[in-house]
């Protein structure tokens, strides 16, 4: 059975940094893409960062470029999104997403997903 949990949300101040995690069991996790979703009050969800197989390739959002680095540690089925300079508007619910045999666009764009984590909070205070 596929689990996808995430960890490492939290409430930090404006101009602050969080680092998410998430932990994959269940399958060969170098077999799946994977990425970062997130899901404001009122909002649709919308792919903020996603990362190829092997972790060679990353796609990200415009509105986090510069801002968030997505990143893969295949030996410890890890996913792990830093986010730096947060600002209000990235407060929402976080969601890990993975997509077998696709690639990091088809995640993030296509919404290609196979298993989607519980989600973790991240709230900016200003």
């Amino acid at each position: 059975q596929v689990q996808v949990v995430e960890s490492g949300g939290g409430l930090v101040q404006e101009g602050g940094s969080l680092r998410l995690s998430c932990t994959a069991s269940g399958l060969t996790f170098k077999d799946y893409a994977m990425g970062w979703f997130r899901q404001a009050p009122g909002k649709e969800r919308e792919g903020v960062s996603c990362i190829s197989r092997t972790g060679g390739d990353t796609y990200s959002a415009d509105s986090v470029k510069g801002r968030f680095t997505i990143s893969r540690d295949n030996a410890k089925n890890t996913l792990y999104l830093q986010m730096n300079s947060l600002n209000p508007e990235d407060t929402a619910l976080y969601y890990c997403a993975i997509g077998q045999y696709v690639t990091e666009y088809d995640i993030c764009v296509r919404r290609w997903v196979n298993n989607w984590g519980q989600g973790t909070q991240v709230t900016v205070s200003s």
